[in-house]
């Protein structure tokens, strides 16, 4: 029976709501334009005294090539009247360390790359370590090699031969029939992916889910990111209850 549900790639419904999305990002990312061209006209470069334009997430570089931290060097906080420190996730008063919003930030949340950078080279190390130790482990409990003299007799242990048999014949169709719904396409959310993180990062709960219901997108959304990790699309590295999504680190830090 062939299914009428239509691929994702060609719902007209779906790819009414792509073409909504496309035009929200464009206008969302005129106004960041904006806002900073407006925000950035009170200031100057504090080195050299020139204009400054923003050239990342709370970076700013002048026309001589100084780059800094906007947030930093303009922004002081309401509590204290203080300078402002960056933490990992977000700045704070460096008096009371009260947690204060950037106005260099325009609905984003603050990544420190080069912290996570240095957190993956050293989950990478750990598991490599792991990964020898586990290996010595192996080689020293391997027993030695076994030369059969006859054919092994199944009959001969009471019970095995129905037990590989019943193993043998274990169901595993519930992930097959998961992956192979009419609902589920694995290139459209592999392509959204890509299409999303670029050649960067981001955190797993900041992909936006490319259907309606949450609770099933974000499944398949997991699903296909194992997949893909597994492919070397991406590499995934877990942070607490969130999951770092990156791509093109695995032959960086291979």
């Amino acid at each position: 029976m062939v299914s009428d549900v239509l691929p994702i790639s060609e719902s007209p419904l779906l790819e009414g709501i792509f073409c909504v999305q496309k035009r929200i990002a464009l206008f969302k990312e005129r106004v960041k334009e904006f806002y900073f061209h407006v925000l950035l006209s009170q200031y100057e470069c504090p080195k050299c005294g020139e204009e400054i334009t923003m050239t990342g997430q709370s970076r700013c570089s002048c026309l001589s090539g100084h780059t800094f931290d906007p947030t930093l060097s303009f922004q002081q906080s309401s509590c204290c009247n203080a300078r402002l420190v960056r933490k990992t996730f977000h700045y704070a008063c460096s008096r009371c360390h009260q947690t204060v919003p950037s106005r260099f930030l325009f609905d984003e949340r603050l990544f420190d790359r080069d912290y996570f950078r240095e957190m993956m080279q050293e989950a990478r190390t750990r598991q490599r370590r792991k990964r020898e130790e586990l290996r010595l482990i192996l080689a020293g409990s391997r027993s030695d090699t076994l030369i059969l003299l006859q054919e092994p007799n199944l009959e001969a242990i009471p019970g095995l031969k129905e037990a590989l048999d019943g193993f043998i014949g274990t169901d595993f169709g519930g992930l097959k029939d998961f992956l192979s719904s009419p609902d589920f396409s694995m290139d459209d959310y592999r392509n959204h992916i890509l299409s999303i993180i670029g050649r960067g990062s981001m955190l797993f709960s900041d992909i936006p889910a490319l259907i309606g219901e949450s609770r099933r997108d974000r499944i398949w959304r997991f699903v296909t990111l194992i997949f893909m990790q597994q492919d070397g699309d991406v590499s995934l590295t877990q942070y607490g209850a969130d999951i770092l999504v990156e791509r093109g680190q695995i032959e960086a830090y291979g």
